[in-house]
């Protein structure tokens, strides 16, 4: 009887084995897009990671690309050196529409330029660093196995040159950042990319890669204060961002500069963070992520709605395009996306499925100011700058503002909604009174309020995103339409009043 319980115990713990090999093996086979890397160590290197031996053929050039570009896939089976070289540029651009920056970048774009390499690689990596620049700095590569991930090989004073070499022993895509003291400050000015490295058999063939990539950042200005902001240490310090954005700018994915595609194509997202502080809660408005690899790893998950990418690290998404429109892109942690600026899109054109959706239709909703052409508020803020706005200007700027911030409650054509949105249009509420006019879009208003004889009760919360001239621009527009008087408000109106408005401690401009 004993003999026959050992031997029963003896096949139960085979067939645990066996289970446990098998189940190992699906999970390798799991994710086509990032497989999991080989682990069969090279008897020369010891390595128990993706040492696929030695480089094999001549050097080749690493391709790099500026966001939201991708380089082509390596397309080859055997590891290879490659040379990687990426030049430090301190650049002033612009960070919002009127709005200059002064960047510390890879490559002279934020993110900096894309590099994509394959497992097993042999990595020369030459850092330079410009000669205009007025700091020094480095790379940390987070794709890289070594101490610092090459930061302590690769400092580099403003006209010089650094090389170091490393080995790609992990598939996945890795962020990498400048780590020069103060660490936090430079990668808040810009200084983070992504690093794809490949796994030996690829990635699956799709329509679109594409590059995107979110930073906070931390102006003395306030949100959109036109001008050369300068970098504010507090405000970095106490985590409290000015600016969340995608690319680099406000303008970056908007417009002629979304993203596009088509119907029926598949479409591959490369998402990283850099930070320095937040964590991201990255979010496609009307698409669902078919599969993403969290984390920039090998493992994925289905149909996801939105995915956390942590500071310092990234994500693959990938989806299948169904019906046209424009799908806006977000952090979802929303007053990052409509009050800071994290905020992209996405244009997919093609035949509607109706089917599927009922009509292609582009949310101003969601888009905000940014749904129109906002090419007359650049004329309007250059034309400021050389003092030569005139009246015509403030109200082509006014009117493209006015359709994303202001027409959903008080409607395109400025009749308001019965009880509840007061009209702009023939307002005798405006005419009364130019500073208080100001005033309630500076401070909002809520509770009952008569106009034209009739009462309306709402809330209006205040326009803490608008600005000066934004405002001014917009009160002009509505005082030269739909049968208003024709005033001019000018920005130093609005300053005024803004100026002699008690703020609480704390509170939005």
């Amino acid at each position: 009887m004993r003999k026959s319980s050992k031997a029963a115990s003896l096949l139960a713990t085979a067939a645990i084995f066996l289970a446990g090999i098998t189940l190992a093996a699906c999970n390798k086979a799991e994710a086509p897009g990032v497989p999991v890397a080989a682990s069969s160590a090279s008897s020369t290197t010891g390595s128990a990671k993706g040492d696929f031996g030695p480089p094999q053929g001549e050097p080749i050039k690493a391709v790099l690309t500026s966001p939201p570009n991708v380089p082509p896939a390596t397309g080859r089976k055997a590891p290879a050196k490659v040379i990687v070289e990426l030049e430090v540029r301190e650049v002033e651009m612009e960070i919002s529409e009127g709005v200059k920056y002064t960047f510390w970048t890879f490559g002279g774009t934020v993110p900096g330029s894309f590099i994509r390499v394959r497992q097993g690689d042999t990595v020369e990596f030459h850092l330079k660093n410009h000669p205009d620049s007025k700091m020094p700095h480095n790379i940390d590569l987070h794709g890289v196995t070594g101490p610092g991930g090459g930061a302590a090989s690769s400092f580099t004073a403003p006209g010089h040159e650094s090389q170091f070499t490393f080995k790609a022993l992990n598939a996945g895509l890795y962020v990498y950042h400048c780590a020069t003291a103060p660490v936090g400050m430079h990668v808040a000015n810009g200084m983070y990319g992504l690093i794809l490295i490949e796994p030996p058999e690829g990635l699956t063939a799709v329509d679109h890669e594409y590059y995107v990539m979110q930073g906070d950042f931390y102006t003395t200005g306030k949100y959109r204060e036109k001008g050369l902001q300068p970098f504010d240490m507090q405000k970095a310090i106490d985590e409290r961002p000015t600016y969340v954005l995608f690319n680099g700018a406000e303008s970056s994915l908007i417009g002629d500069k979304a993203l596009k595609a088509k119907v029926g194509q598949n479409v591959r997202l490369f998402v990283g963070n850099g930070g320095p502080n937040l964590v991201s809660s990255f979010h496609v408005i009307g698409e669902i992520f078919d599969k993403v690899w969290f984390e920039g790893g090998s493992k994925s998950q289905e149909n996801v709605q939105t995915t956390l990418v942590p500071a310092g690290g990234a994500v693959i998404a990938e989806f299948h395009t169904e019906v046209p429109g424009t799908y806006v892109i977000v952090d979802h942690s929303l007053f990052r996306a409509f009050n800071k600026g994290a905020l992209g899109m996405l244009k997919i054109e093609g035949p509607e499925n109706k089917a599927i959706y009922s009509g292609k239709e582009v949310d101003s909703t969601y888009l905000g100011d940014k749904a129109g052409d906002l090419s007359t508020v650049a004329v309007a803020t250059k034309a400021a700058e050389t003092g030569v706005l005139t009246k015509d200007m403030q109200i082509k700027a006014g009117a493209a503002l006015f359709t994303g911030t202001c027409s959903v409650c008080h409607q395109a054509n400025g009749e308001g909604l019965p009880g509840v949105f007061p009209p702009l249009a023939k307002s005798d509420f405006l005419t009364q009174d130019r500073a208080k006019a100001i005033a309630v879009v500076i401070n909002g208003l809520s509770g009952p309020v008569k106009v034209n004889g009739k009462d309306y009760n709402s809330v209006m919360p205040p326009m803490s995103q608008l600005n000066d001239d934004a405002i001014a621009n917009i009160l002009t527009y509505v005082t030269n339409s739909w049968g208003n008087t024709g005033d001019q408000i000018t920005q130093a109106e609005v300053a005024k009043v803004r100026a002699n408005t008690p703020r609480p401690a704390g509170s939005a401009h």
